[in-house]
């Protein structure tokens, strides 16, 4: 097989989780879903330069037949949660219709792009092959459109980049040769199911269990992704919901703000720090203070789990095809930060004669995008008629 460059991101509301592979050489990043207009009135030039990351000075111009050019510059990510104008993802935000996901998308590729080719010129680069997330209540009407915005050529102009000599500015020349989008939730069962070398079956229980039926419950920033597997395939019958995280971390910011004058940047800050574990909930608003947010967090997380647990619930019982189903997989970023939560509802829906015997699989946020990695090599296979197996999971 010959290796080419494939390029894999889970378009999440709160992270980009990204995949590059050049060559079989496979590196993994996540960019935080923000943006901000840049003005070169307010820009801070860092005291020194060699103390300054490019990850955390990440300044771009989008020039895309995707992007309407107004010739707007935009800090994105990292450095986008720093900016008082930071702009985060609308409630059940339409993401194809959207350009901050052009944005985002091509200046995560391109930043790849120049970490892999440092140069204080120009870089071309070719991804052969770009893999690409949405939501099931996305998916069906919008993937061909979405692969007409993403193929073709796209120019991404990085300014003010630290350690490059005046006028600080490099241009990556993206060249988007093929593109796969697969549906959240179903990536995610691949990801469980196949083993990203040899792409062959490594969960033969799991697989098996299909048979009588499988529902996964993605749970993200917007959107809750159901997915029905039987026979290893995705049914007709199960769709998602608008309804995720973000609702729940808006509300957390706004309590903390109130009562204990701390503003988070960003939601992606807020979710770093419930994920990383309740001993770092905590603020600082002034020096030397700490102020224990856990009451404003735990409230929040147990009405989500009990939302979730709710949809599923009613997932189970509506989808004909899926009833009695052998698992319940619950994935997505949203659903390991709220597990404890979860597992606690999920005791009390057996209380009421409704258990949900929930699977909390391993590394549960990275699971579609690493789905995704597979999913865009079968399909690179199949193009060269070197892998027959009906993977019809997320074929687009």
């Amino acid at each position: 097989m010959k290796q080419d460059h494939i390029f894999s991101v889970d378009i999440g509301n709160s992270w980009y989780k990204v995949l590059a592979s050049d060559d079989g050489e496979v590196k993994d990043y996540q960019v935080p879903n923000a943006i901000a207009l840049f003005d070169e009135e307010f820009h801070e030039k860092p005291y020194d330069e060699e103390d300054m990351e490019f990850e955390e000075n990440i300044i771009v111009e989008i020039k895309s037949p995707s992007v309407v050019d107004r010739r707007e510059i935009f800090y994105i990510g990292k450095s986008a949660m720093k900016q008082r104008n930071v702009s985060l993802t609308s409630f059940n935000n339409q993401k194809t219709d959207e350009e901050r996901t052009y944005i985002l998308l091509f200046a995560s590729a391109a930043y790849h792009a120049l970490l892999n080719n440092p140069s204080d010129g120009n870089v071309d680069y070719t991804i052969d092959h770009l893999a690409v997330s949405l939501p099931t209540t996305q998916y069906k009407e919008r993937k061909e459109y979405f692969k007409k915005q993403l193929l073709g050529d796209h120019t991404i102009i990085f300014h003010k980049v630290p350690g490059v000599k005046e006028p600080k500015e490099v241009m990556v020349k993206l060249h988007i040769n093929d593109v796969i989008v697969g549906a959240e939730g179903a990536l995610a069962y691949l990801a469980l199911t196949r083993d990203p070398g040899s792409l062959m079956i490594t969960d033969d229980s799991l697989a098996k269990d299909s048979a009588r039926g499988i529902i996964i419950g993605d749970l993200g920033g917007d959107s809750v992704d159901f997915v029905g597997i039987k026979n290893n395939k995705p049914v007709a019958s199960v769709e998602g919901e608008p309804f995720g995280i973000n609702q729940f971390l808006d509300n957390i910011i706004q309590k903390v703000s109130k009562n204990e004058l701390y503003s988070f940047n960003s939601r992606s800050e807020l979710e770093e720090k419930l994920a990383a574990g309740q001993s770092e909930w905590y603020v600082e608003p002034f020096a030397g203070v700490r102020k224990d947010i856990s009451k404003y967090i735990t409230p929040q997380l147990r009405l989500m789990a009990i939302k979730y647990l709710e949809h599923f619930d009613r997932v189970r019982s509506s989808s004909i095809e899926i009833k009695g189903a052998a698992r319940y997989i619950a994935v997505g970023g949203a659903a390991e930060i709220a597990e404890k939560q979860i597992k606690e509802a999920a005791v009390k829906w057996s209380d009421r004669g409704r258990p949900i015997d929930l699977m909390f699989p391993e590394d549960m946020a990275k699971l579609n995008v690493k789905g995704l990695m597979i999913l865009a090599k079968m399909h690179v296979l199949s193009k060269n008629q070197e892998y027959t197996d009906d993977y019809a999971v997320t074929k687009s």
